[in-house]
């Protein structure tokens, strides 16, 4: 540290205070009675002020400056604007000795010898408190919270911003201790803590894989005065942490002058921290440093000394020859200003040294003059040590650092050989003062610099060696060695650059210049050296040779790289300066000083800082490559370069055909392109391939340099590789360029590739066109279909001969996937492939024209119809399914469909389509039974079975109906019919799906309706036998009950009546559906189940059904009937008279007499009939159930021809005719077969 005067002036009158504008620009002196505003800057005084009439004592600027006051001996305050015009004055009792701003408020106090005075602007009083003894001092806290006062009898009093005192602090000096001057450190833990972060890059922050980083207020590495180890601590929670409720304990530190000579620093709270620090004079007064780093402490020395915040005396500032009664420090700045007892004011600037050392890639720097921190440059890893004295000088060496104390040199350690290990520990102690102008240590000694004179001590303090030099030392550097054996490279102000061996008495003399040293450095390899002199030149020499190998201006200190010897760096004029061997210096922006140079790292210094700058090194590496030196530019690049740095060497170094450094950076940058290429020439080179220009011809094909690739490979013999680079790259012209006329047969395979090129760039019509032109068909129609181009493909379709039948085919598939199955139509008849032509019409389900081509060429009708009855069955069009199976002939298909529709519609509870199904299957059966004789018994069975099926699911469809939905449509004798026709065809085990419960429950319900009470007890009767459902079991139980209630007979009118022989059969009919008497069969109605007045006859043997047609067609004549009414007459009158005496069929009809002459017996006797019966028969009575063969047609005769009954020609089921007419407008369809009305029968 030194000081320098900026400025001073002498005034008549003793200088009791002075203080300096918030700002900087003002300093404002009590000098006498009057106020000396001086310019800050250069002492210029700007204006006396007079307003007191007696000694000015003390004078303060408000924080915001807008005003500052002034206290006098004439016992008045004044308050001055900033435009130095009073505007305020009001008077104590006694003299003022002090006054104070509050740094938030501005509020001011001044204090007399015997009362406080308290005024604010808000208020127009001033508010006095009293004092127990004369005030001397007094001073605001950060906060404006408190104010302390500096009492003469020794106490320390605190007071609240209302003058309250709070706190009382009484010293044990008492009144041999007057308080001369106190001051409250400026600075808050926060404040501190982020100025700190801010300005001086956190050197004060410990940051390493141990501790996290904590503020620069934290102690981080302390010794005693014993030199106790070094020891990185935890942060102290209890006194740093931002969460203490009595954190302003410690940011608010009041430091204490008294006239006991002693310095003393205490908390707020009264509490002293450490102990008394004495001193060997009065102090006059004490003051911070801005941000509160050090104390200015002034007296009767004579001097204004400098002091740490802890109370460490640093220095002197500026010695006088009076007392110093103030002084000051401008705020934010190194300005300090002092006012004596002569009336002299001096404003020194105080200039701070930089004290470090640096070895390799550590840095140890002086902080807060006491501390010496620690910074490892490449992990930036930082540890502070505390000395607690002024630090003088540093050394660093590998793990050795020295650190100079006033009255000793400490000698520290590394714990450890790891090279990122920060933890120190002293080795050694030389308690001794020494005095030299630099310092050196190494690993068993440190050797001393005393101008000319060199000395080597070992860590006892014993000196060994001493070198004199010619001149004096300008530089000291250790260079490495072998301990105890260490070399210095020693540069003196004559020129002379000097090696010296620490155990060797003789100095080598490396060199000589004419010119002073200023900064040396020698190359890794020790065969360089680099100097700076005096005129900032940098100068690099060869050791071996002293030859001046180039020499460069503008350099303030020069640094070899550690890891290349050609590379070197020097910084001066605001610029860095990187050199390699010969080549023109590189230059770029940079403030400081370089004092390292390690791999891409460049170490700088600015003002206090150490930084690590990260420079490419692009530029050396450039250098190299321009003069095809790929080794060397290798080497650079290693030291850290851009990727696209090193992609270029790597190009560089392959077109020089240097593989292996090519392998190298194109391995760094990953292309594994460029290795393969590598590789590939590699191998072929080992099988014996020599030829360098076919190999540069791939580089630069690699590269893009396809024209030169092309002149190489031509020279080469190698002309089909150009072609096929060119052609691979679609550069087609150029590749017609080269080829020129050439062969036919290449000039075709470049269009073909050509096409493909366009291909491969969304150009597809302009590939069609051109595979079309080169006759590539196949692929031109392959991308025509891909792209959905129909024009393109009717054009090339209708273009090809019908000969090339795979083109024409794969038109046609085009044509088919894009929808047009017409044009894939044209194209199957162009070559004649009908079988694919009936394969598209199926699969695109153009059944008509299938089926239109299916009637001219037979041989085709499996193909069509079966794919067809598949399509139907896909769309759940079973029945159409069915038919179309039955009519491809596929009969087993069809009855497989039919079978699984019926068990469906059976299971599914769809009892009228199972009816249908069923009578479906029967034609079906009968079909085959006709089509295949030797099938003809098990397929009439089926027939007739089939048949049975069907009538039975078709009248269960009422029962299912009635019983499980809670309306029916259906009338009680309707269903009274059905369950009696039900039970008497349920002789056996009932069918799947029909219910003897659902049907007895009916015929019991319906029967005591209608007045069957004997029908309807046994129909209960036998429920009782049935497992009967819980829906049903309360009915039943109470129908069961309640019959017996009713008379044990039927109702008369519902007995049926057998039409063959007039017997009246019983309603329960233990042969079946049958008369009791005759044995014939009864027909019923498929609707109402009522037996029909019909009666069946055969015909006798020999007598064809189509000669009985004709007998019955053939209109006979007829005996005419005679009138049962009688008509007499008389001269007097006319009488009408009915004769009941005639029958009214009468026994002319043959038939009838038949009927009667052949009814009775146990046995059925069918009714057969002749030629003349059949003659006598007339045509709307008979109806024919013509059945295909191997059937026989049934015959039924009416014999109530009044009453009409109609025959559905398709099932040949028999119903009323109003029934059947009003069903057939419900469903507009047969109710059996569903035969439309609309269809023609069979």
């Amino acid at each position: 540290m030194r000081t320098v005067v900026t400025w001073k002036d002498k005034s008549d009158q003793c200088i009791y205070d002075l203080t300096f504008k918030p700002d900087g620009t003002q300093l404002i002196v009590a000098a006498g009675s009057r106020l000396l505003v001086y310019d800050a800057s250069d002492g210029t005084l700007l204006q006396p002020l007079r307003g007191h009439k007696d000694t000015v004592y003390c004078v303060e600027y408000a924080k915001d400056g807008k005003r500052f006051a002034s206290g006098s001996a004439d016992k008045s305050v004044i308050i001055w604007t900033s435009k130095l015009e009073g505007i305020l004055k009001y008077t104590h009792n006694e003299s003022i000795q002090c006054v104070s701003y509050n740094p938030v408020t501005h509020q001011l106090a001044s204090c007399s010898s015997s009362d406080i005075g308290l005024w604010s602007p808000e208020q127009k009083s001033v508010s006095k408190h009293k004092a127990s003894s004369k005030i001397t001092c007094c001073s605001w806290t950060n906060d404006g919270q408190y104010l302390a006062l500096g009492l003469f009898n020794g106490v320390i009093s605190i007071r609240n911003k209302n003058g309250e005192e709070k706190v009382k602090i009484e010293r044990p000096g008492g009144s041999y201790s007057p308080i001369w001057s106190i001051c409250w450190s400026p600075s808050s833990r926060w404040e501190n803590f982020w100025m700190s972060r801010e300005t001086e890059d956190a050197e004060d922050v410990i940051v390493n894989s141990y501790f996290q980083e904590i503020p620069s207020t934290l102690k981080s590495a302390e010794y005693g005065s014993q030199g106790s180890e070094a020891e990185e601590e935890e942060p102290e929670e209890e006194e740093d942490s931002p969460r203490d409720d009595n954190s302003e304990e410690h940011n608010d530190i009041l430091a204490v002058a008294d006239w006991g000579q002693k310095l003393s620093f205490y908390q707020l709270s009264g509490k002293q921290i450490g102990k008394d620090r004495p001193l060997t004079f009065d102090p006059c007064c004490i003051s911070y440093f801005t941000k509160g780093e050090y104390i200015l402490m002034g007296g009767s020395d004579k001097q204004v000394s400098l002091f740490t915040k802890d109370g460490v005396r640093l220095g002197t500032i500026g010695e006088q020859s009076s007392w110093v009664w103030t002084c000051k420090v401008k705020p934010d700045s190194n300005y300090v200003a002092i006012g004596c007892q002569d009336g002299s004011i001096v404003l020194y600037q105080l200039v701070f040294s930089t004290v470090h050392g640096l070895y390799k890639d550590r840095y140890a720097y002086r902080d807060s003059m006491t501390d010496v921190i620690v910074q490892h440059l490449i992990t930036e890893q930082k540890v502070r040590i505390k000395c607690k004295e002024l630090v003088k000088k540093i050394a660093i060496y590998k793990n050795r650092l020295a650190i100079q104390l006033p009255e000793k040199i400490l000698i520290y350690e590394l714990y450890s050989d790891d090279s990122s290990d920060m933890h120190y520990r002293v080795k050694e102690k030389m308690v001794r003062k020494f005095e030299c102008n630099l310092l050196v240590v190494c690993a068993d000694h440190i050797v001393l610099c005393q101008e000319r004179r060199l000395q080597s001590l070992t860590f006892n303090g014993v000196k060994e060696r001493e070198w004199q030099m010619e001149s004096l030392i300008r530089y000291i550097k250790v260079i490495g060695g072998p301990p105890r054996r260490e070399g210095l490279l020693v540069g003196l102000k004559n020129g002379q650059i000097l090696k010296i061996f620490v155990d060797n008495l003789f100095a080598v003399v490396l060199l000589k210049q004419a010119t002073a040293v200023r900064c040396l450095d020698m190359s890794a390899t020790r065969k360089k050296l680099a100097v700076v002199d005096e005129n900032d030149t940098c100068l690099v020499y060869d050791i071996h040779s002293k030859e001046l190998l180039f020499q460069e201006p503008n350099a303030n200190s020069v640094a070899w790289n550690t890891q290349c010897e050609d590379m070197l760096c020097f910084s001066g004029g605001g610029y860095l300066n990187i050199k390699a061997s010969n080549f023109p210096v590189h230059q770029q922006k940079l403030q400081g000083f370089v004092v390292g140079y390690n791999g891409s790292k460049i170490f700088c210094l600015h003002v206090f800082a150490m930084t690590a700058v990260e420079v490419p090194q692009s530029a050396p590496m450039y250098q190299y490559l321009e003069k095809k030196m790929f080794k060397e530019a290798y080497q650079i690049a290693c030291l850290g370069v851009t990727d696209t740095d090193w992609r270029e060497l790597a190009m560089e170094a392959l077109e020089g055909l240097e593989f292996e450094t090519a392998k190298k950076a194109f391995t760094r940058v990953q292309d594994l392109r460029y290795l393969e290429l590598i590789s590939s020439i590699e191998e072929r080179k080992k099988r014996g391939e020599s030829n360098n220009d076919l190999f540069l011809a791939d580089v630069f094909a690699y590269q893009g340099k396809f024209h030169e690739a092309a002149k190489l490979y031509r020279r080469s013999g190698h002309e089909s590789l150009a072609l096929d680079m060119y052609t691979d790259l679609c550069m087609f012209d150029y590749a017609k360029d080269f080829l020129g006329s050439g062969d036919p047969k290449e000039t075709k395979m470049l269009i073909t590739k050509q096409a493909d090129w366009a291909r491969n760039i969304h150009e597809p019509k302009v590939a069609v066109e051109m595979y079309v032109s080169a006759g590539e068909h196949a692929k031109a129609i392959e991308l025509s279909g891909d792209h959905g181009w129909v024009d393109m493909l009717i054009d090339i379709a209708r273009k090809l001969d019908k000969a090339e039948r795979e083109p024409l085919l794969m038109c046609a598939s085009y044509f088919k996937k894009l929808d047009h199955p017409g044009y894939a139509a044209e194209t199957y008849l162009k070559i004649g492939d009908l079988r694919s032509l009936v394969r598209l019409h199926v699969e695109t389900h153009r059944w008509d024209e299938a089926f239109a081509l299916g009637e001219k060429h037979p041989e085709f009708k499996d193909d069509i119809y079966v794919p067809y009855a598949q399509w139907l069955a896909e769309n759940d069009r079973f029945e159409e399914a069915q038919k179309a199976f039955h009519k491809a002939g596929r009969q087993r298909e069809a009855v497989r469909v039919l079978e699984q529709l019926t068990h469906n519609a059976v299971v599914e509870s769809r009892f009228n389509d199972a009816a249908y199904y069923y009578w479906m299957l029967s034609m079906q059966c009968l079909d085959i039974a006709q089509a295949d004789p030797s099938q003809k018994g098990t397929m009439l069975d089926k027939f007739h079975h089939f048949q049975h099926l069907a009538e039975l699911y078709h009248g269960y469809h009422a029962i299912q109906r009635y019983t499980e939905e809670p309306f029916s449509f259906h009338l009680p004798e309707t269903l009274f019919n059905v369950s009696r026709f039900l039970l008497h065809s349920l002789t056996k085990d009932a069918p799947l799906g029909i219910s003897k419960v659902n049907t007895l429950f009916t015929l019991a319900k319906q029967s005591k309706a209608l007045g069957a009470y004997k029908l309807a007890r046994h129909a209960y009767d036998k429920l009782r036998g049935l497992q009967i459902p819980a829906r049903f079991q309360k009915s039943i139980e109470l129908g069961g009950l309640t019959i017996r209630s009713k008379p044990f007979h039927d109702s008369e009118e519902l007995v049926p009546l057998c039409y063959r022989c007039s017997t009246n059969n019983p309603l329960l009919n233990n042969l079946g559906n049958v008369c009791i008497n005759c044995r014939q069969p009864f027909v019923f109605s498929a609707s109402s189940y009522e037996v029909l007045h019909l009666v069946e006859f055969y015909l006798e043997e020999g007598i064809t059904d189509e000669e009985a047609v004709s007998l019955i067609d053939l209109e006979a004549p007829r005996p005419k009937r005679e009138s049962k009414w009688q008509e007499i007459s008389s001269s007097s009158s006319q009488t009408l008279r009915l004769d009941e005496s005639m029958d009214v069929v009468g026994d002319d009809d043959p038939f009838t007499a038949k009927l009667s002459f052949e009814q009775g017996g146990s046995e059925f006797v069918p009714v057969v009939v002749s030629r003349s019966v059949l003659r006598s028969m007339s045509r709307r009575d008979v109806l024919i159930k013509r059945w295909p063969p191997p059937l026989q047609w049934q015959y039924f005769r009416s014999l109530l021809p009044d009453a009409s009954i109609t025959m559905c020609p398709s099932c040949f089921q028999m119903f009323h005719s109003e029934d059947y007419e009003l069903l057939v407008l419900q469903h507009a369809c047969c109710p059996y077969c569903r035969r439309r009305i609309d269809e023609p029968g069979p």
